[in-house]
């Protein structure tokens, strides 16, 4: 039986790996306002949380975060972040968002905190092999 009204949806592999894209570049958000200013976090696995709850990867003592205000996600070969309904929301770049896609320099203001998204290309480290003495 033919069915002409059903078509199959052709789904593509991810073009990239979260660890193979941790070869080739490094993720981080610098705290530039609030109580953790100056402080540097590595963005190191696919989902990383933020807000003021125990639960959060990443916990501020910040009461205008909700206990987990976003999160930082790996998606398409990129970064994004997501609010999860928080109360006071999240601002990219000035601009409230529910969903939005990061890229270098990016400012995010969640809560009273304001952070800066860095996304830096590293140059791959060579392998090294040990040889044993013959």
């Amino acid at each position: 039986m033919v069915d002409t009204f059903t078509r199959k949806l052709e789904t593509t592999p991810p073009d990239q790996s979260f660890s193979d894209f941790l070869t080739n570049y490094r993720a981080a958000i610098v705290v530039l306002s609030g109580n953790a200013a100056g402080t540097e976090f590595a963005i190191d696995e696919p989902k990383v949380s933020l807000g003021r709850g125990a639960t959060a990867d990443l916990s501020f003592d910040d009461s205008a975060m909700s206990r987990e205000h976003v999160v930082i996600e790996f998606s398409d070969g990129g970064f994004r972040i997501r609010d999860l309904g928080s109360m006071n929301g999240t601002m990219v770049n000035g601009e409230a968002v529910q969903v939005a896609n990061l890229d270098h320099g990016d400012r995010l203001r969640i809560g009273e905190h304001v952070f800066q998204f860095i996304l830096e290309t590293c140059e791959p480290k060579p392998k090294t092999y040990v040889l044993p003495d013959d």
